[in-house]
């Protein structure tokens, strides 16, 4: 994935900032929103994005339901099951593509998804994270997308 300029993602539960500060660094050009409902954690991404500097990061305390305006991409490392993470965030897509992705959701998931997933198949592709990392972790684990 290459984001360019002036794309806007939004990064649903980012915990420490995962994996939104690790794109800031990748992608400068790029405007990260980072929302987790839990305020310390927010706290953190804060710090470390000003610790390094980062001109490229917003991070808020909210529910991805409550956050506003509209993204290229939204992100998330499995913070709920993916028919109830599109029902918070399909409304926050932005109409305007420029990537050489398509606009939509991209998202860290494990498992078997077949089932969880079996809505959006027609517009989804999935990564398996164990073609690119030898690391016993990854071998459950991919990155979908799924155009909204």
């Amino acid at each position: 994935i290459q984001f360019k300029k002036e794309t806007r993602i939004l990064d649903v539960g980012t915990g420490g900032g995962f994996p939104g500060i690790p794109l800031a660094i990748l992608f400068p050009e790029a405007k990260f929103t980072l929302i987790d409902s839990i305020g310390k954690k927010i706290k953190v991404v804060q710090a470390v994005s000003e610790g390094l500097g980062l001109k490229n990061v917003r991070a808020y305390q909210q529910r991805a339901e409550e956050a506003e305006g509209k993204f290229h991409f939204i992100m998330s490392r499995a913070v709920a099951d993916f028919n109830e993470f599109y029902r918070w965030v399909k409304n926050k897509i932005a109409t305007d593509s420029f990537n050489d992705l398509p606009n939509g959701i991209i998202a860290l998931k494990g498992g078997d998804l077949k089932q969880e997933l079996s809505f959006y198949i027609n517009r989804a592709k999935i990564y398996d994270l164990d073609t690119f990392f030898d690391e016993p972790y990854f071998e459950t684990k991919k990155v979908v997308w799924v155009k909204v």
